[in-house]
């Protein structure tokens, strides 16, 4: 979907980090790093002036539903799924993607998995 002409997106890229958490020990993000994640990627986005209107936001998200393929976050508008590790794939995908609009191949969570 794209915007009217006269009309541009608030943000021209939006990132969310699942950090729901499960009980009784069911896969979820919170267990693998998320809330970190989420911090890094907001500090490394305004520390490189890419946050705030026409720009870049960083959000948290309760349960995205891909939890076997926990963590992960989510890229609008272009639905772009990333699965990470740790802080250097937070900072490539926020170099490659929210920055330069490239898509971290080697991160994109694998399309068969869900909850």
């Amino acid at each position: 979907m794209t915007s009217p002409p006269d009309r541009a997106p608030y943000y021209q890229r939006h990132i969310f980090f699942c950090l729901n958490k499960r009980a009784a020990g069911e896969n979820c993000c919170a267990d693998h790093g998320a809330q970190a994640a989420l911090d890094r990627c907001k500090a490394q986005v305004k520390s490189q002036g890419l946050s705030g209107p026409g720009k870049v936001r960083v959000n948290k998200a309760g349960c995205l539903d891909r939890c076997t393929a926990g963590p992960v976050c989510v890229v609008y508008p272009e639905a772009v799924w990333y699965t990470y590790v740790d802080q250097q794939d937070i900072d490539e995908i926020v170099e490659s993607h929210l920055k330069h609009g490239r898509v971290v191949e080697r991160l994109l969570t694998p399309p068969h998995l869900g909850r």
